[in-house]
């Protein structure tokens, strides 16, 4: 039996249609990462030389160096802001101690200055400073009309200044009869001091004295044989209630 050829011709590819065949391959090989594995060290080479940044595991690991340096320095203000903090809250307290310390300092000072004032108020003195006693208590004789002395004279020439030997209100400043001008004070303790044969007085009935406050100017007025400052310890401020004036002043610290 015999067999004819078909009708047509039956041709091998051209060059042309390979070549593009070829090409299409590779590109198909590239595409599944084949290409990848069979790359020529040349192509690595020129893998390797494409910049860092094009990675994506470069790209992870400058972010992650961007957030440590973003949180050392969150960190450095944190800490900056506490040691701030706590420098403030040291001065402030400093501040505190140091206005307490100056409030404890300013009271002990004003403690101090009443207690002083207390002390000044409460002292006695001469009524005639740098004085002595000339004639003596209870020393008999006819100058006095109940035959004794009923006080002390103090040595003072004529003008020389008389002080409240304490604290007290003044309850008499007149004319004494024989005492001539006198003043009568009532003392912070109860008692009375008088002061009589006075050329002035220059202070007022109700009148608040202080220790060695002027009150008036020796003189010889009165019952008096010259200038003088009588003086006189009473229980009361009236005549006849006389104590003894050097023992009245002594037991309050005049030395005299």
């Amino acid at each position: 039996m015999a067999f004819t050829r078909a009708t047509g011709k039956h041709r091998a590819p051209s060059r042309t249609v390979r070549r593009t065949a070829g090409i299409a391959g590779v590109a198909t090989l590239a595409t599944t990462g084949v290409i990848g594995t069979l790359a020529s060290p040349a192509l690595a080479a020129d893998t390797d030389n494409r910049s860092v940044e094009d990675t994506g595991l470069t790209r992870v690991i400058t972010e992650d160096s961007l957030a440590d340096r973003l949180n050392a320095q969150a960190d450095a203000q944190d800490r900056e802001a506490f040691e701030a903090a706590a420098k403030a809250k040291a001065q402030a307290e400093a501040k505190r101690k140091a206005e307490a310390r100056a409030k404890e300092i300013r009271q002990a000072k004003e403690r101090a200055a009443r207690e002083a004032e207390r002390r000044r108020l409460a002292s006695f003195q001469l009524p005639v400073d740098g004085s002595y006693v000339s004639t003596g208590y209870k020393t008999g004789g006819s100058l006095w009309s109940s035959g004794s002395h009923s006080g002390i004279d103090f040595h003072a020439a004529y003008g020389s200044n008389v002080v409240s030997v304490g604290s007290g209100t003044v309850v008499e400043a007149g004319w004494g009869g024989a005492y001539g001008n006198n003043i009568v004070i009532r003392m912070h303790d109860g008692t009375y001091t008088q002061y009589g044969h006075l050329s002035s007085i220059d202070v007022y009935v109700g009148q608040s004295v202080e220790p060695g406050q002027h009150i008036g100017v020796s003189g010889s007025t009165g019952n008096s044989t010259g200038p003088h400052l009588h003086f006189e310890a009473r229980t009361s401020p009236d005549y006849g209630s006389d104590i003894n004036p050097l023992s009245y002043l002594r037991a309050r610290g005049v030395n005299v």
